[in-house]
């Protein structure tokens, strides 16, 4: 096989360090944000807080002319490194993390004991063997944080004979475990929610109608009392509808979630919501601004201009300068770069939120949902200029302040809708519709997909079932049967 060599000329886009920079900027909202500055200006010694000085020493500029009559005699000058061309972008530019780093990390820490812990602090007041103890630990170590043992027993004892040596049987565990289910929190090692429900009202007090009822009910009839067929079950046990009504209140206040009392505290951190806007309304308009909270003013170092000017006319000892040069040179490039992302973020965050404003102007001035028009990204794109990945960027995780609430950008981006009159409505609009019908339904026999799409389409929106019971899905509603109250 002959080697050829060939020149080949390709037409390429690619995204300069500044670019990149812009893009991950444009996506954090105003919370992280001030931390992504308070980071910037700990590394980088040559940006400094304050209000940004353009005025130069008297008789230098920063892109100064040098003089020549001994350039063609050095090897290396000065204005080899002062020369922005010359410096390639990629020895300028880090970009060797993801955007996952770009989020907070979240420190674990420890309060009090955990779920597992208590549980075994319970089992130590047992009168055990030392077999037993060992069981039992083993089995509080495979209950997950809602409380439930979610490996058959069976698999558990494979698992002791593999990893521990240790040789039992399901009938040894099946003792162990229920020394385990009648530990605090009551209903604890359950294996099912059928067993967790159960295991909570044998410790209660059973000689009274409506637990006694309610234990009969989860015990014999669960898969209908799960679909609510309540109508199979007063059939079957020979109740009256109070008394079924007297059980399943009993049943409601039970949890079905034993575990999530140690769990959720550990597992959920609150996060607060700062705005990125702030828009005020008065009888002169709207005044929209950016929130620049704790946003400090940002400016290039004095000492490191003076420096880079300091080294410039020194014509002494160049080539011993090299390092010095080249490391202030990009101090003082990578400050600009960002300066320059930050003020193109604000003025890229304003320009959407005006176009997004302009659009819902009528939402705007009360705040009522009918009057949120369908907008969708390509719209906002073709009203500012900017590209569609943009304008996402800008409306994820951003939030505005409003005399009505603090509500996220996505929420005025919606579907649009077709009534018989021919007008455009927004989805959010019928989800509304569907949400008030919903709640004003009576609970004995709820609504249907069917009957929700038929009074939707006698106020006027044309709309198939099958889109109701999407709808219906994303306002988190279960269908009819399972809503059904007596």
């Amino acid at each position: 096989m002959m080697l050829k060599q060939k020149l080949q000329q390709k037409l390429l886009q690619k995204l300069s360090p500044q670019q990149i920079q812009m893009i991950k900027l444009l996506e954090v909202p105003t919370l992280q944000i001030e931390q992504r500055i308070k980071k910037e200006l700990e590394e980088n010694p040559a940006l400094e807080e304050g209000q940004e000085d353009e005025e130069l020493p008297e008789g230098e500029s920063e892109g100064e002319d040098f003089e020549e009559e001994d350039k063609d005699q050095e090897e290396f000058t000065i204005d080899d490194y002062l020369e922005e061309d010359e410096i390639p972008d990629y020895r300028l530019h880090a970009d060797n993390y993801n955007r996952d780093d770009d989020k907070k990390a979240e420190i674990p820490f420890s309060v009090g004991s955990t779920f597992q812990e208590h549980l075994e602090s319970q089992l130590g007041l047992r009168d055990l063997t030392d077999k037993q103890k060992i069981l039992g630990e083993y089995i509080i170590g495979n209950i997950d944080e809602d409380g439930y043992l979610r490996r058959e027993l069976v698999n558990i004892v494979d698992d002791l004979a593999f990893l521990q040596n240790i040789t039992t049987t399901e009938k040894e565990l099946e003792e162990v475990l229920v020394i385990i289910q009648d530990l605090e929190p009551a209903g604890v090692g359950a294996r099912n929610l059928r067993e967790c429900l159960l295991l909570q009202l044998e410790k209660k007090d059973k000689s009274q109608f409506p637990l006694s009822l309610a234990y009969k009910i989860i015990d014999l009839q669960f898969e209908e009392f799960s679909k609510r067929h309540y109508d199979k079950i007063m059939a079957r046990l020979g109740i009256t509808e109070g008394d079924l009504k007297l059980a399943i209140d009993e049943v409601l206040k039970l949890n079905p979630k034993p575990g999530g009392v140690y769990s959720e505290p550990l597992s959920k951190t609150a996060q607060p919501i700062i705005p990125d806007f702030i828009l005020e309304h008065s009888e002169d308009g709207f005044d929209l601004h950016l929130n620049s909270r704790n946003l400090p003013e940002l400016r290039l170092s004095t000492a490191y201009s003076e420096m880079l000017h300091a080294y410039s006319k020194d014509k002494s000892h160049k080539k011993e300068m090299k390092d010095a040069v080249l490391f202030v040179k990009q101090k003082i490039d990578s400050a600009k770069w960002f300066i320059d992302a930050i003020k193109q973020r604000q003025n890229t965050l304003l320009l959407t939120m005006n176009a997004i404003l302009e659009y819902q102007k009528e939402y705007f001035i009360d705040g009522d949902e009918t009057k949120l028009k369908p907008m969708i990204l390509k719209d906002v794109a073709e009203m500012t200029g900017l590209d569609i990945s943009t304008v996402s960027r800008v409306a994820n995780s951003k939030y505005i302040q409003t005399h009505f609430g603090i509500l996220p950008l996505k929420f005025f981006f919606s579907e649009g809708l077709q009534t018989d009159a021919g007008e455009e409505v927004s989805t959010r609009e019928i989800k509304r519709i569907l949400q008030d019908c919903i709640d004003n339904e009576e609970k004995r026999k709820p609504l249907t997909d069917e009957r929700l799409t038929e009074i939707l389409q006698e106020k006027g929106y044309q709309i198939a079932r099958r889109t109701v019971a999407k709808y219906r899905e994303q306002l988190n509603i279960p269908v009819a049967r399972l809503r059904r109250e007596i």
